[in-house]
């Protein structure tokens, strides 16, 4: 395989386990410098990319005897193409920046959670989870993808776990049943399909019989959702924000729950012509989970719980992409495949900004919060351009995204295609008023008694918030280009 190729998915995982027995400074500069190199690799390995006559790159090894893969070559590797570039740029960038905002964040100085101690176990969780992350991503066949599958649920447990506390405990917990339900739902499609077709390829699923086929596609839906926290799964994950702020960035913006809509993103454009049927179910299921999402914007006193609903109801916008894919939509599955790198760059910022004001002021509570703005201009500049970003006003980041997903909806026709539409433009008005209420409660007007010593953090957490604010901008502008390669099987 290629040196860069191995770099990338073996340095997380090679940096893990010495992380694990250090501590202190040492561990933070091993973890920061690790992650770093990790994001150098990936753009090297993109601009390599960029320059290939032909897509995708597939650098395969190893076999077993009893697997006649329908793609010649091994099991295991990397499969690189515009999606897959596009997953493992939002997976290490952010990954490098929540890494470097730990450092900061970790320590005796946060008024949230001042404590120190377990640090060699966080980074090494955390180097583990980009590592899986990455393995997700340049996955070949949906062996290797199971695989690096189930471990970001056991690294997501780890770090939802990471303070202990009996909350923290309890939410980890309840996000490993959860996701893992959708893993055994996984593990049984994996079976049907080796089973029938004799071979773990993605473009074995369109080979099944008709009806196996949307057997095995509702499996991997019913997988996805779970990971996703789509309905009926979708409680999990706003109890993991018991998990540290930048394992709630990571894990909402680049990781885990990114993962489950991954996985059918990919199958659409690697299974061949998929059922209708199956993509009904799709956007009945992800029209339900926006809708629920919506609604309980409304009753959320903690920030970051409010921006776990928020996420929930994103990954909605990525799932509905990949349904219109299905139906015939390249413009609405494109954006989609866009969404995963706009989203992430406007929801990580906002889950960091909440962070530093927890860090500064100890209390996540909108009611608790006012007048920050004044004390923490940087953080309150960042939240309005996160807020801006995530709920589509231009020139922001998910704009762009969907705005060529509702054209997808529109071209649907039909009585569908309104519906979607409106459903559509419907949450971006509701989410854009409720957090511009939200922020204007928390960051302007008079300063109340948490943020009477609040003021801008270090360096080491200001970074990461300014360079994600260029992302905003940015992002859009590097994937509008990418998403054009992206071909649907027709």
């Amino acid at each position: 395989m290629n040196p860069l190729l191995i770099l990338l998915i073996a340095l997380p995982f090679l940096g893990a386990l010495p992380s694990a027995l250090l501590a202190g400074r040492a561990v933070r500069w091993m973890a920061g410098l690790l992650a770093l190199a990790i994001m150098v690799v990936t753009i090297m390995i993109l601009v390599a990319l960029a320059q290939q006559p032909v897509l995708p790159l597939r650098e395969t090894f190893g076999s077993l005897p009893w697997v006649k893969d329908i793609e010649p070559g091994g099991l295991f590797g990397a499969h690189l193409d515009p999606l897959s570039g596009i997953m493992i740029a939002i997976i290490t960038v952010i990954g490098f920046l929540v890494v470097l905002y730990s450092t900061e964040y970790l320590s005796s100085r946060n008024r949230d959670h001042a404590s120190e101690e377990g640090q060699g176990r966080y980074y090494f969780w955390l180097l583990l989870f980009i590592g899986s992350m990455v393995g997700i991503a340049v996955a070949p066949n949906l062996l290797q993808l199971f695989i690096f599958w189930e471990m970001t649920t056991l690294c997501s447990w780890a770090l939802i776990s990471h303070y202990q506390s009996p909350s923290a405990i309890r939410a980890g917990y309840k996000a490993l049943i959860m996701t893992h339900i959708g893993g055994l739902c996984f593990m049984i499609a994996l079976v049907i399909v080796f089973v029938s077709a004799g071979s773990f390829a993605f473009a074995a699923v369109g080979t099944l019989a008709p009806g196996l086929s949307v057997v095995v596609f509702l499996l991997l839906l019913a997988a996805a959702a779970a990971k996703a926290a789509q309905v009926p799964f979708y409680t999990w994950l706003p109890d993991a924000m018991e998990a540290p702020t930048p394992i709630s960035a990571y894990l909402h913006a680049a990781a885990m729950v990114k993962a489950g809509v991954y996985l059918m993103l990919r199958l659409v454009v690697e299974s061949g012509p998929l059922s209708s049927a199956g993509a009904l179910v799709t956007i009945v299921l992800a029209s339900v989970t926006m809708l629920v999402a919506v609604f309980v914007y409304f009753f959320q006193d903690d920030l970051k719980r409010l921006l776990a609903f928020s996420t929930i109801a994103h990954l909605g916008y990525i799932l509905l992409a990949a349904a219109m894919g299905i139906l015939g939509s390249a413009v609405g599955f494109r954006g989609g495949a866009l969404h995963l790198a706009c989203h992430a760059s406007a929801k990580g910022l906002l889950f960091l900004t909440v962070g530093a004001v927890a860090y500064a002021t100890g209390s996540r509570k909108i009611s608790e919060l006012g007048g920050l703005g004044r004390r923490m201009p940087l953080v309150a500049v960042a939240f309005f351009v996160g807020l801006l970003a995530v709920t589509g006003v231009p020139p922001f980041a998910c704009f762009w995204s969907k705005f060529f997903i509702l054209i997808g909806a529109l071209e649907l026709g039909g009585a569908l295609g309104p519906l979607l539409a409106a459903l559509i433009v419907g949450e971006s008005m509701i989410a854009f008023g409720w957090f511009l209420y939200v922020g204007q409660r928390v960051f302007l007007g008079q300063p109340r008694n948490p943020t009477s010593e609040a003021r801008d953090p270090g360096w080491a957490m200001s970074l990461p918030l300014v360079v994600l604010i260029l992302l905003t901008v940015v992002a859009p502008v590097l994937g509008l280009p990418v998403i054009q390669l992206i071909a649907l099987p027709r």
